[in-house]
């Protein structure tokens, strides 16, 4: 459906889903820690069409706040004030913790969920540091529980299109990815949580976190080095990088293989939290797109983070090197009113009750982002973000 009525179809499915024709007995039990903005379309919205999910309660710092979230969206349990979150963390009525907060303190309530028995999902970037990823993985690993980093676009059909014509060798030999993320100034506000360096704030955390879990899943590698990365600063915020670049190199496969990543891959990242008008006064259009450019031809996919909302995929190609180009245009929506939150969902669910996801990625795809995205900041001049000084439960061997 890509005519006016579809479009509509779609977003009113995604906030007024049907309700699960049979629903199971004994659904997973979600928490959720904080009553983030995200929460409702990440899982509230996705959890009333699933039949083996509930929102159960959620926790604020603040009791009026919790209540209020609590009472919108039909939550039974609300916890508020001090200990809030592990008020819902030692609930035996929970199963699973949804955790949105802050980047910076992703790393202490993770490990805390986790203690507590509780499996996780959650939000991107998974911590401040590399390091704290590592050790959260592997106390997921320990108590055997699982744990998700919420790249919620990966889980969607017209992603995994994408990744299907970058493999299948239409376009021949890879060699250059373009992924860009930036919305024009007025979006991000001064006193946002993603301009706070404590807090884990920055663009390359926030948007770069994206572009650079694309990059890498569409060259089917892991990045060399980072050839080189700028970031832009305010002076009023030294260390928060509002916009930025980096170009990574990919490894070569030692061989040349249409799906396989080649010698001289490169992908290009291009973040910002706040582009500057056309002409001094004319807003710029967001930039939401994943790009792939091989020896016989190019793909592109638009609006990759929101694809549920509106996508498309562009394809030129040719049958040989310097042939003449074919185009066309694909759009890959799914089920209908299915968000990349409610693949999401979809795949997490099934891997928690012991089936295997339509897809799925593991621990070390988290650590390896986090990973690249420290190299990148270290490339800029600016520091990686500080790692948390929270007391936690540590797995055995850390």
């Amino acid at each position: 459906m890509t005519s006016l009525y579809g479009f509509v179809k779609r977003l009113y499915l995604v906030f007024y889903p049907p309700a699960p024709e049979a629903p199971t007995e004994s659904p997973l039990r979600f928490g959720i820690l904080g009553a983030a903005g995200i929460a409702p379309t990440a899982l509230i919205y996705p959890v009333k069409s699933h039949p083996d999910a509930v929102v159960k309660a959620v926790a604020a710092r603040d009791q009026g706040r919790a209540d209020a979230f609590a009472k919108k969206h039909g939550i039974p349990k609300a916890y508020g004030g001090p200990g809030a979150y592990q008020k819902l963390l030692d609930d035996p009525e929970i199963d699973v913790v949804y955790n949105p907060l802050p980047n910076g303190l992703h790393y202490e309530w993770t490990m805390k969920a986790l203690a507590a028995g509780k499996h996780v999902l959650l939000e991107k970037p998974s911590a401040n540091t590399a390091e704290e990823t590592r050790k959260m993985f592997a106390f997921a690993q320990e108590k055997r529980l699982v744990l998700l980093e919420a790249f919620h676009y990966r889980f969607h059909p017209a992603t995994r299109r994408l990744k299907e014509i970058v493999d299948s060798g239409e376009i021949g030999t890879l060699t250059k990815i373009e992924a860009s993320l930036a919305v024009p100034s007025g979006f991000i506000k001064e006193g946002d949580i993603r301009m706070v360096y404590d807090l884990g704030g920055g663009v390359m955390m926030d948007m770069g976190c994206y572009t650079l879990s694309m990059s890498r899943y569409l060259a089917g590698a892991d990045p060399t080095k980072v050839i080189s990365a700028k970031a832009d600063t305010l002076p009023k915020f030294p260390q928060i990088d509002v916009g930025g670049t980096a170009t990574l190199a990919f490894p070569a496969p030692g061989g040349s293989t249409a799906s396989g990543p080649a010698e001289g891959l490169t992908a290009t990242l291009d973040v910002h939290f706040r582009l500057p008008p056309r002409f001094g006064f004319l807003p710029q259009w967001p930039k939401v797109s994943a790009r792939v450019t091989g020896t016989r031809g190019s793909v592109e996919l638009s609006n990759f983070v929101g694809p549920w909302i509106y996508h498309q995929i562009s394809v030129e190609s040719s049958e040989e090197e310097g042939g003449p180009l074919r185009k066309r245009t694909e759009q890959r929506y799914g089920n209908l009113g299915w968000t990349t939150y409610r693949y999401q969902l979809e795949a997490f669910v099934d891997k928690l009750r012991g089936r295997d996801p339509e897809h799925w990625f593991d621990a070390q795809d988290s650590i390896t982002n986090m990973e690249w995205i420290e190299a990148i900041y270290k490339e800029t001049g600016l520091d990686s973000r500080p790692p948390s000084t929270a007391e936690v439960p540590q797995a055995t061997g850390s």
